[in-house]
């Protein structure tokens, strides 16, 4: 399964969101502003962040940057998870603060399980992806 967030924009350069959004330590800058009722327990270092999703019966989620293309991609995998996925964040510059993101999961899951989760990741994925146009990137 293959599912694709809205295309946003952001008012930073394709750099700027880049160095930011492919060091995961610089979540502690925004930490504060995930909904502490969907996600708890979040920890992370340079590559690897785990947390515990609310209310899902599964225990701590883990993932960790498997690929980075500069000012481009950053390709994550499932690092402890019950479900195999990868997530991409895709940037396009257009011009010097004009970048547009663009969210991407696929996922190893069956049919039956497709037609549950597919509907609620797209929205996930679409306030995901203008969470992180909204993020004041010259700020951080």
């Amino acid at each position: 399964m293959t599912v694709e967030s809205i295309i946003t924009k952001s008012s930073f350069s394709d750099e700027k969101i880049f160095s930011i959004l492919s060091d995961l330590n610089n979540l502690e800058r925004v930490k504060d502003r995930l909904p502490q009722d969907k996600v708890k327990s979040m920890t992370f270092d340079r590559d690897t962040c785990t947390f515990e999703i609310a209310g899902a019966p599964i225990g701590p989620v883990s993932i960790k940057i498997i690929e980075r293309e500069p000012n481009k991609t950053i390709k994550f995998g499932s690092d402890q998870s019950p479900i195999s996925f990868n997530l991409w964040i895709q940037l396009k510059s257009v011009s010097e603060n004009d970048t547009r993101m663009k969210l991407t999961v696929k996922a190893d899951i069956n049919m039956m399980i497709k037609m549950m989760v597919e509907k609620p990741l797209k929205q996930a994925l679409d306030k995901a992806a203008e969470m992180l146009a909204m993020l004041p990137y010259g700020e951080m």
